[in-house]
């Protein structure tokens, strides 16, 4: 603070003192730091002033504190030492004062009754704690009492009392009957705050014998029970038949019938009582009134109103329930019962005293030696409390001396302390209801400068925002604070900088030009240090392109631009909502770089439209109204939005509301349907019209909520279906008067943005939502479970505070409250934040893996300690890669894998391994902030699997009785390969199959040589590859020898493609075929190929059939995601196609095929949908002559195809696909895919075609070899066929099991998806 220099003699003792006051220390809440620096004691957690405790459960009183070094503990008992170590029952936890007394084991809780304080000491002072009262609780029996029926007659009163035992603390008490059953309460009948039943007019159906009061006693967790008590009540008719019985009937009687009666006050009693409450505790006034009809109870303050927002009705109105009671609420409070006969009243006069309440309370001080300061203590009660001083626990007038100590009042000044002058003091308010204690140390230090904020940290900004850079600092003496631009820069000063007193540069209105380094420099007399933080400032977003209003007739196109500029540093991105909120998912919404299109528009897609763009540090939008109209039945008639109301009046002005009216304008032939009302604020965004609240179109005037200082116009706003009209002209003008804040921020939110730091965030209130001039936000928090004190700044108009020197992520409470020039809003409701996180500590520990097979293995670790996560665990991390393969010594690129594991698990999966090879991997811990330390790397194998098929299997050299094989080692063998295995059989000229020889051939091998064949005889091979572990996949070829010399063919047959075609040739083999055939199985019938072609209202179906002859086929149909039943169609014959008709147009259908007879045999399903209505009539194509007369001719070519074919079979070498199926067969397949029921098929060379336009893609979805290979053939699902060299299809076989093949591995082959008959079935 710079001081004026002509000041007065008689001013300047109080300018020292007020500069002694600011120069007192605040320590920052930086961990390392409060490390390193001595601090007396402080009182972190103790035990309730008023202790009850359970006596049957152990005593623990709790007294922790905090100082450095650590402070050692004792105490009091009823003003005496405690020694605790004279006491078997007492112990102390370590490192802590909290007492622990053993009752569980012989001791009695009574014994240990009595006032207990706790002192904690260091060298540099002790505090203490209050006095803490620990008394059992009690829970005594009830009295023994006789208790006498009661017998009412109908309409009188009745109190039935409850007296219960007088327990500590006191009990809760209720009413109930035999059954457990809460009694029924109302205004005739109901509980006094005493306990009592009270009856302001008993009936018959009072009467009961089980009125039981309870006690529960919530310390000791008893419930103490009241005998029953009877109640009879007899009725006026009943007492009359009763009393005539016993007269003659001479006598005369009558007993007077039940009677109404005024209102009597049951409770209280008289007329006036009188009634003390303490202040901030709950007032609680009661009147229970007597009468018929039963009384009806209400409640006025003489004088006053009741408050507001505090008064609460309780038991049927009979308990007037005031919280939080101050002074302002002493008076006399007046209740009334009325029936329809009269009232009775009661006055009630309230005294509200004050145990002592903080007005200052004393705070810690860290003063430099040589410096001066504060100590205050002020309090308010009533009665008004004294004040008293301790040091160190001792009475301040019999403590040891301080020569910079002074004590005046409620005040202690410091002048030039030493380090000797470091104490703890206590400061005492008492009156007669209460008293309170403070702990406020005086630390006296000498440090030199310490900058907290990171060296270098970047800030980045939007241009024409205000700036504000860090420097958070701590030393002793307080240091001076300079700030410099660049590294040889002047001192920054003047009006375009503000200097905060934490530190940091706020610049309000950065510009381009403020970019650039800064440095803030802190300097003490004891050292000087610096540090430096980067500005980098960026454009503003802006939209120069902004979509425009539209208005556009159903199912046409409309198109919104949103074209924007930004900084290029800045990435942005572009969100575009209807009505706030997200596009509909409709594929007509295209959104396109800087535009929004909408297809086909209809009604649904009337609307606001807003375009919003985001980039890191700032966000701009733009909005437009969509209107949807429909085109104009005739030229005559002209539908138009409304024109706009006019002659607009506000009548009936009030605080918060106002009456507005108008006149419509003409509604343009479309019914206006409803007034849109808004509102511009003048005082706070002039120009900004908001909206109000909207009426029906029939309604012309309507009364308005107003909110606290806002300069209110209206203009209102006509709706029909065509649209909005154009807003009428504004009101006058109406200014609301000032009040306090109504409402707090929202969304508060606390999240550390650095380890040490915590970033308070909240929505701040618009302009009207202030209530007032001079908005400013009250911040407070402090941390969670420390027993810390609210600490609190106020804020101007800012969305943002940021907390430095905080420990890395703990959790704090936090709130933020609204406040202007009138006062404070409401208290607010407190939310949990974290200060920042920071990289994890530790790796994991103890990392394990379990090899579970070739491709999968486990992973186990140990978790580590949640304290060294220092933020929110966001699971572990397994890193691992290959490192060698043991089957191939090629090396390639080492690519490492990442699982990740949420939360705290300790142990993983890693699939998809590479048998047969060496594995490293490492495991990370990973929070928010990003991930931990590496364990140590840990190696593993995976053991050997089976290989994959060959690379090649090709056949050279046919003769007359042998036959060349030449194969290529696979791809992945997975392990060491121990053999091949060869197994081959002939297929003769009647599509038999001879019985299967297998040879088994060394790893070494590349080629063999099969010998003493017959000649001119076809033989199909299955090959595969062996490790230990097992067969592989296996490659299928065909082959014919020879009839003669000079047919031999040389070109190969078989899958390789790109091999070499050096042939090494092994030794010969020789072998004698001697076959023996059998038949093989039919094939299992299907219907596939299901096709439709569909027009508006009808569908032409078609398939294929393969199967017994004589079919009787049907078709089911029904609609698409429909859970109707299959409607069924026979079809006549054995036709292969049928008519459907009578369809819906533009439906979805599903449709099936099924035969008669065959178990139920169907097609899969197959999804059509029909045309479009059209608007002239449709002809049946399938009654047309020219369209028979086609389909004739097709028939015909498909019976021409099929003789050819035929006749070509039996020519040789080439085989109709229905008995080359019934022939070939793999011995290891089954008949039928399990998939779907295919079968594999073949296709002759000269049918390589395209599938024609009419064809559709097989329903069983076949795919092409690659595929095929990636996954059947990988997974054991067989192979694919493949074509020979003179063009024929070398496909599945089907036949019975002659001979049962070693291994078994061998898996049936995947049928072709070629097949050109399709076209012509």
């Amino acid at each position: 603070m710079t001081k004026k220099k002509s000041i007065s003699a008689s001013k300047a003792s109080l300018v020292l003192f007020l500069c002694q006051m600011i120069s007192a220390l605040d320590v920052p809440l930086d961990s390392k730091l409060l490390e390193e620096l001595s601090q007396p004691p402080t009182i972190t957690q103790q035990s309730p002033k008023d202790y009850i405790v359970d006596p049957r459960e152990n005593i623990v009183i709790q007294c922790e504190a905090k100082g450095k070094p650590p402070p050692s503990f004792s105490w009091t008992r009823n003003g005496t030492h405690f020694d605790i170590d004279k006491d078997a029952q007492v112990t102390m936890k370590p490192n802590s004062g909290t007492l622990v007394i053993n009752i569980m084991n012989g001791g009695k809780a009574e014994a240990y009754e009595g006032v207990y304080q706790c002192t904690a000491r260091n060298e540099r002072g002790a505090a203490i704690s209050n006095n803490i009262v620990i008394r059992p609780s009690r829970s005594p029996l009830w009295t023994k009492e006789k208790l006498e029926p009661n017998q009412v007659r109908e309409g009188d009163s009745l109190v039935l009392h409850c007296r219960p035992p007088v327990g500590l603390p006191p009990p809760i008490i209720f009413w109930m009957d035999n059954a457990f059953q809460r009694l029924p309460q109302s205004e005739r009948v109901s509980q006094g705050l005493n306990g009592d039943l009270y009856f302001s007019n008993v009936q018959p159906e009072d009467t009961r014998e089980d009125y039981i009061c309870y006690a529960r006693f919530n310390h000791t967790q008893t419930i103490q029970q009241k005998q029953p008590i009877s109640v009879k009540v007899f009725s006026m008719d009943s007492l009359n038949d009763t009393i005539a019985a016993n007269l003659s009937d001479t006598d005369v009687y009558g007993a007077r019938p039940v009677t109404e009666r005024q209102p009597v006050l049951l409770t209280p009693t008289g007329s006036t009582s009188t009634k003390v409450e303490l202040r901030g505790n709950v007032l609680l006034l009661e009147c229970i009134a007597a009468g018929l009809p039963t009384p009806v109870i209400r409640w006025i303050k003489e004088g006053g109103e009741l408050p507001a927002n505090r008064t609460f009705f309780e038991n049927f109105k009979k308990t007037l329930k005031i919280i939080d009671v101050s002074e302002a609420d002493s008076g006399n409070y007046k209740c009334i019962a009325r029936n329809i006969l009269g009232s009775a009243h009661h006055v009630i006069s309230v005294t509200v005293k004050a145990a002592p309440y903080w007005i200052t309370a004393p705070r810690n001080l860290v003063l430099s030696p040589g410096e001066d300061g504060t100590l205050i203590c002020r309090a308010n009660g009533n009665p008004k409390p004294s004040i008293s001083w301790l040091a160190n626990g001792v009475p301040i007038a019999i403590a040891p001396e301080d020569p910079s100590r002074k004590v005046d009042g409620d005040t202690i000044i410091f002048s030039h302390v030493q380090e000797r002058s470091s104490a703890v003091y206590q400061c005492n308010a008492s009156n007669e209801y209460g008293y309170l204690l403070a702990n406020a140390f005086v630390n006296v230090l000498a440090e030199p400068p310490r900058i907290l904020t990171p060296a270098n940290k970047l800030y980045q900004v939007i241009a024409d925002s205000p700036a504000l850079l860090d420097c958070a600092y701590f030393g002793s003496p307080k240091p001076e604070i300079e700030w410099f631009k660049g590294v040889k820069g002047s001192i920054l000063h003047g009006s375009e900088y503000i200097f905060h007193d934490n530190g940091t540069l706020e610049i309000p209105v950065a510009q381009k030009d403020s970019t650039g380094a800064y440095t803030c420099v802190a300097r003490n007399k004891l050292g000087k240090i610096q540090n430096e933080v980067q500005l980098e400032i960026k454009d503003p977003t802006v939209i120069i392109k902004q979509p425009e209003y539209k208005v556009i007739q159903r199912y046409g196109q409309v198109s919104f631009e949103c074209i924007i500029k930004h900084d290029s540093t800045l990435l942005p991105t572009v969100i575009w909502l209807k009505d706030n909120d997200e596009l509909p998912d409709d594929e007509r919404f295209l959104v396109g770089k800087d535009n929004l299109t909408i297809m086909n528009v209809t009604d649904k897609d009337d609307g606001t439209y807003t375009c919003i763009v985001n980039t890191t540090l700032d966000s701009v939008s733009a909005s437009a109204v969509l209107t949807v109209v429909a085109a104009p039945p005739t030229p005559a008639i002209i539908y138009a939005r409304p024109n706009p109301p006019f002659d607009l009046e506000l009548t009936g002005q009030l605080e918060r509301s106002v009456e507005l009216s108008w006149i419509p304008g003409d509604e343009n032939n479309s019914p206006i349907t409803n007034f849109v009302i808004e509102y511009e604020d003048g005082l706070h965004e002039p120009g900004l019209w908001h909206y109000q609240t909207e009426v029906p179109g029939t309604q012309t005037t309507v009364q308005l909520k107003l909110s606290p200082y806002v300069n209110y116009s209206f203009r209102v706003i006509a709706v029909n279906e065509i649209g909005r009209s154009q807003p009428s002209e504004p009101s006058e003008q109406y200014l609301t008067k000032s009040a306090n804040p109504d409402e707090n921020p929202s969304n508060v939110q606390g999240i550390g943005s650095e380890p040490d730091n915590l970033v308070i965030t909240w929505e701040s209130l618009k302009g009207f939502q202030s209530n007032g001039p001079g908005l400013q936000y009250k911040v407070s928090w402090r941390q969670k479970d420390v027993d810390d004190e609210w600490t609190s700044v106020i804020v101007a108009n800012v969305s943002k505070y940021i907390v430095s020197g905080t420990p890395t992520f703990v959790p704090y409470e936090i709130k933020v409250q609204a406040l202007n020039d009138l006062g404070y809003a409401p208290e607010p409701s407190e939310v949990i934040g974290h200060s920042g996180e920071d990289l994890p500590m530790v790796a994991p520990g103890n990392v394990q893996v379990h090899v579970i097979n070739s491709t999968l293995a486990k992973v186990h670790w140990d978790p580590v300690p949640l304290k060294t996560v220092r933020g929110h665990l966001q699971g572990y991390k397994v890193y691992y890669w290959k490192v060698q393969s043991l089957s191939r010594r090629s090396r390639r690129h080492v690519e490492k894998k990442i699982l990740t594991f949420k939360g705290n698990k300790t142990f993983g999966m890693l699939p998809g391994l590479e048998p047969y090879s060496t594995y490293k991997l490492n495991v990370r811990v990973a929070n928010g902030k990003g991930e931990g330390p590496a364990s140590p790397d840990k190696v593993f194998r995976t053991p050997e699997g089976v290989p994959s098929s060959p690379s090649f299997l090709k056949i050279t050299n046919p003769t007359l009785d042998s036959l060349t094989l030449e194969w290529g080692s696979p791809t992945h063998p997975n392990g060491v390969l121990t053999s091949y295995i060869l197994k081959f059989q002939p297929i003769n000229n009647t599509h038999e199959l001879g019985p299967l020889v297998e040879i088994r051939i060394p790893a070494n091998e590349s080629s063999l040589i099969l010998k003493n064949l017959n000649y001119s005889t076809r033989y199909k091979f299955y090959f595969n590859a062996q490790t230990s572990v097992g067969s592989g996949n296996q490659i299928t070829e065909e082959a014919v020898t020879i009839m003669d010399e000079a047919g031999i063919l040389h070109p190969a047959v078989g899958a390789g493609k790109g091999y070499s075609e050096t042939l090494f040739a092994t030794s010969p083999v020789m072998h004698t075929v001697r076959p023996t055939f059998y038949k093989v199985q039919p094939l299992y019938p299907r219907i596939r190929n299901v096709t439709t072609a569909a027009a508006e209202t009808y569908a032409n179906i078609s398939w294929e059939y393969e199967g017994p002859d004589h079919a009787n086929f049907y078709v089911e149909y029904g609609v698409a995601g429909s859970k109707e039943d299959w409607k069924k169609e026979i079809v006549n014959g054995s036709r292969s196609f049928f008519v459907l008709k009578g369809l819906t147009p533009g439906t979805a259908y599903k449709v099936r095929v099924g035969a008669e007879g065959l178990s139920g045999f169907r097609s899969s399903e197959d999804v059509f949908e029909t045309g479009p209505a059209m608007a002239s009539r449709q002809v049946d194509i399938a009654t047309q002559g020219w369209f028979i007369g086609l389909m004739c001719a097709v028939a015909l070519l498909i019976l021409i195809l099929l003789i050819v074919c035929f006749i070509r079979r039996n020519k040789g070498g080439k085989y109709p696909v229905k008995e080359k199926e019934d022939a070939h067969a793999d011995p290891e397949i089954q008949p039928m895919k399990e998939d779907d029921g295919t079968f594999g098929e073949y296709s002759d060379a000269e049918d390589h075609k395209p599938l024609k336009k009419g064809s559709r893609t097989p329903s069983d979805r076949t795919v092409k070899k690659e595929d095929s290979d990636d996954s059947l053939v990988d997974y054991g699902e067989g192979v694919n066929g493949q074509f020979n060299e003179d063009g024929s299809f070398i496909g599945q076989y089907s036949g019975k099991k002659e001979k049962e093949p070693a291994e078994g591995n061998e898996s049936s082959e995947a049928p072709s998806p070629v097949n050109a008959m399709n076209s012509f079935v």
